[in-house]
């Protein structure tokens, strides 16, 4: 009969180590690079399947839009697959909304890799890719499981390893609308090209937080959002540098490498000494999270061909 059901599946977020804006598609799509390193906050789902073909989300925490990128991701995966059947998907939903954390495309990615195993569709890592980049330009980053150098308007993946580190994250309460970040005027859209090897030879990837580019939304985020201003400000008092990652109004800062201030035994993994304050203003969330090598469902797509 069959899987019944999945559950305790999880949903990382990603933070943009740098943002660079090339160019503009005639499309008005903007072309984009950056290095998306996954992180250990994440959202959990839970999947029920369904004979029925119907789909159904419940919400175990914050309440989400009616039709958000599960509910769409699920739908897109069963047309590709021919599938009858249909699922419940329960969110529980801890990473912030428009924080530029890509939490609705992290889950719409998590949805499309258990639904293929719940429904027993089997379909390649690529076919998913080209259903992931029909939902949004950065669900085919979570779906192919690795930290990646992004090109084009995030469809362009390669996978490039970073060192393992401790990343200081903070989330002021007021959402941005990416829309207007990309219509400002204050947008620069014409950043020289960076290479992948600048990039890994940059600093010696010590330095990744604040060593290599820039976020081009950032000018543009804190023209409309103060708050933005004052995270980067907050984090740099405290660990020495900061950067809104995406569009915001997440800020983050490289608060050091995996280890560095760990106990003896070094197999506890302890944050490092400059733990997260606990003074954040009243409204932000923040947590220390560690980054990852590999999206923890890396393995759930095959990469062979069909």
């Amino acid at each position: 009969m069959g899987l019944r059901s999945i559950v305790d599946v999880p949903a990382p977020a990603k933070l943009n180590l740098f943002l660079h804006v090339i160019g503009r598609r005639a499309d008005g799509y903007h072309l984009l690079q950056s290095v998306f390193v996954l992180i250990d906050w994440c959202d959990t789902l839970h999947f029920e399947r369904r004979d029925d073909g119907v789909l159904r989300r419940h919400d175990l925490a914050e309440p989400l839009p009616a039709d958000d990128l599960c509910l769409r991701a699920a739908r897109a995966l069963q047309q590709a697959g021919g599938c009858r059947l249909g699922a419940d998907i329960s969110i529980d939903k801890q990473l912030p909304s428009g924080a530029g954390m890509g939490g609705g495309s992290s889950d719409a990615a998590s949805t499309l890799l258990a639904l293929n195993r719940l429904w027993g569709l089997d379909l390649p890592r690529a076919r998913l890719l080209e259903i992931a980049l029909t939902l949004g330009a950065d669900v085919p980053f979570f779906v192919g499981g690795h930290n990646a150098w992004v090109e084009g308007i995030g469809e362009r993946l390669t996978p490039v390893e970073v060192p393992a580190q401790w990343l200081a994250v903070v989330k002021p309460p007021t959402n941005i609308p990416t829309a207007g970040i990309f219509n400002s005027p204050l947008l620069v859209r014409d950043s020289e090209a960076a290479t992948i090897l600048g990039f890994l030879a940059s600093d010696g990837l010590a330095q990744l937080a604040s060593g290599f580019g820039r976020n081009d939304l950032q000018s543009a985020a804190e023209a409309v959002c103060g708050e933005v201003a004052e995270a980067g400000r907050w984090l740099t008092a405290r660990f020495g540098n900061s950067r809104m990652t995406g569009s915001g109004s997440a800020v983050f800062a490289r608060a050091g490498l995996r280890f560095e201030n760990a106990a003896v035994d070094r197999g506890a993994e302890r944050p490092p000494e400059a733990m997260l304050p606990q003074d954040l203003p009243a409204g932000w969330v923040g947590r220390m999270c560690r980054s990852l090598a590999l999206h923890p469902l890396a393995g759930w797509a095959h990469d062979r061909v069909a």
